[in-house]
């Protein structure tokens, strides 16, 4: 997803001869507005408010991709396998 929103970013920012990064506020409200207006009222019912607040503001304004690559490389950090080191006695 993060790709895919990068490659949009770029080639909306080609056709209008100027930087476009899409909000993921803004993405996340236009594609599925039940979703979102249930977030935040999860968020400030059950968390705290705050979180929604100016936290949820701050990270709702920022451009898709610099949320969602950093927690795909999360994932994949916390999905690869890991070698075994296998102590060898002479």
């Amino acid at each position: 997803m993060a790709i895919i929103a990068g490659i949009s970013d770029a080639s909306s920012s080609i056709a209008l001869s100027k930087v476009h990064l899409a909000p993921l506020g803004q993405i996340w409200s236009e594609l599925s507005p039940q979703s979102f207006e249930a977030a935040g009222a999860y968020l400030t019912a059950h968390v705290h408010p705050a979180l929604w607040g100016s936290l949820g503001e701050t990270l709702l304004a920022w451009p898709v991709w610099a949320v969602l690559a950093p927690m795909g490389l999360l994932l994949l950090w916390l999905g690869a396998k890991r070698r075994r080191r296998r102590v060898q006695y002479a």
